[in-house]
């Protein structure tokens, strides 16, 4: 079923991949570094800041992927216009009225972060001192929730344009300007009183906004976007707009909830084995994690370049960039298990010198190449599919994956054989490989010349 194509045109594919995916790459990774930033600032105001940014931005995280899966619905929606030769003004129409969906989303996200806090905290029996430095920050990262859902809306718009490198200079100029503003507040520096853990929080959703008035001065200077009109007023398909968005990202929401949600809940069972498996654990997840972000840039241009062709009614077009997506991320795996498996012990002493600790994570990485492989083809196959606005039965496969699968078998293998802590990631490989199989063959079966459908 994958049949491939010929060379001349896997190598203008190839070319229009990678001007895509490079630089969503450097732009995931800039993001990724503002929360790695925050964690070695509040590392310095000693072990209980620490662990306040450390479980505030975990209790933040689930719900910041909830909505970050919800408008990557407008990647294929803005694609598929732009593939059937829609007018820019009609494009900016329905994007404006996504806009105004994004501010009442960040309003009812910062409203759940507010209301739901404390009963979280409650249950997690921490210390006085931490309890107060989580709640702080919680409440000062919660006016982060508006701007993050504007800023996803226009990223995926820009993306969906073939201008990838808009979200690159926006997160670059972010990472930048979050840095020393979470250094200036956590501190108290210029004047300003020191503001400790929340400090962080408060850099984050004043970041968000720097984030969203770059995107607007993007859009207001740069051709394709400046087309759109973005800011002028005019009637809006609010209904409909909410129909599809609701319709293509809530179940691409739902997938990325369920599996961070299963990767949060595996730690936990580690940390059950001591904190050594735990250390151990962190190493090898923060590795596969930062590998990641390849296949998922991948997956992201893979739903534009699959976006395009289906709007544009090209079957062909349709069933080759999505394979050739597939086979690039499972092209990628290759290369990063190989890594894995062939220098683990240079991966893990750049996060650790306690030997006890290495020698549990070398072992960790040797179930982590595994796992990377199945990782890399169900992030590519899933943003093939998200081209094509099939996400409800993607949605199936993975939750069935990750939550039928998985974690029950995650559970057994941990504390029912000897495999111990490495029994979560054995039912992590395993849900992992339903679903690249499950997804591979959606996409595969769903494009094919006898689908007759793209």
């Amino acid at each position: 079923m994958l049949n491939l194509p010929s060379l001349p045109l896997l190598r203008t594919e190839l070319r229009a991949y990678w001007r895509l995916a490079w630089p969503i790459v450097i732009a995931q990774l800039s993001f990724i570094g503002m929360g790695t930033v925050d964690t070695m600032l509040a590392g310095h105001l000693g072990e209980q800041a620490l662990a306040a940014v450390a479980v505030g931005s975990n209790i933040f995280f689930l719900s910041f992927v909830f909505f970050m899966g919800l408008f990557m619905a407008v990647s294929p929606m803005v694609a598929q216009a732009i593939g059937r030769g829609a007018a820019a003004e009609a494009i900016g129409a329905r994007l404006r009225a996504v806009l105004l969906l994004a501010i009442v989303a960040g309003l009812l996200w910062a409203a759940f972060i507010y209301g739901t806090r404390a009963p979280i905290l409650d249950l997690l029996g921490l210390d006085a001192q931490t309890y107060t430095y989580a709640d702080g920050y919680l409440r000062a990262i919660a006016w982060a929730a508006v701007p993050f859902c504007l800023s996803f809306t226009l990223r995926n718009a820009a993306d969906a344009h073939g201008l990838t490198r808009v979200a690159l200079i926006v997160a670059a100029i972010t990472l930048l300007f979050n840095g020393v503003l979470a250094y200036v507040l956590m501190y108290g520096r210029f004047g300003l009183p020191a503001l400790g853990p929340a400090g962080t929080g408060y850099a984050t959703s004043i970041s968000g906004y720097l984030m969203v008035l770059l995107y607007l001065w993007l859009y207001r200077h740069h051709a394709p976007l400046r087309a759109l009109h973005l800011l002028q007023a005019r009637a809006l398909p609010m209904l409909s707009v909410a129909r599809e968005l609701l319709r293509v990202g809530g179940a691409t929401a739902a997938i990325l909830t369920a599996e961070a949600s299963l990767f949060q809940i595996g730690a936990l069972i580690v940390a059950r084995f001591g904190a050594q498996a735990m250390a151990a654990h962190q190493v090898a997840i923060n590795f596969a994690s930062l590998a990641f972000m390849v296949p998922m840039s991948i997956g992201m241009a893979a739903t534009v370049r699959v976006g395009h062709a289906a709007g544009a009614g090209d079957q062909a077009g349709v069933a080759l960039r999505g394979r050739v997506g597939i086979l690039l991320g499972a092209g990628f795996a290759l290369c990063s298990a190989s890594l894995m498996l062939g220098a683990p012990q240079w991966i893990v002493a750049a996060y650790t010198d306690q030997q006890a600790v290495a020698q549990l994570a070398v072992r960790f990485l040797m179930f982590a190449a595994v796992f990377q492989i199945f990782d890399c083809i169900q992030a590519t196959a899933n943003g093939a599919l998200r081209g094509i606005k099939d996400t409800r039965l993607p949605m199936l496969i993975t939750v069935a994956a990750y939550w039928v699968l998985a974690m029950p078998l995650a559970l057994w293998l941990s504390f029912r054989t000897p495999l111990g802590p490495l029994g979560v990631w054995s039912g992590f490989i395993a849900g992992l490989a339903v679903a690249a199989v499950g997804l591979s063959y959606r996409f595969l079966s769903h494009t094919g010349p006898a689908s007759g459908k793209y």
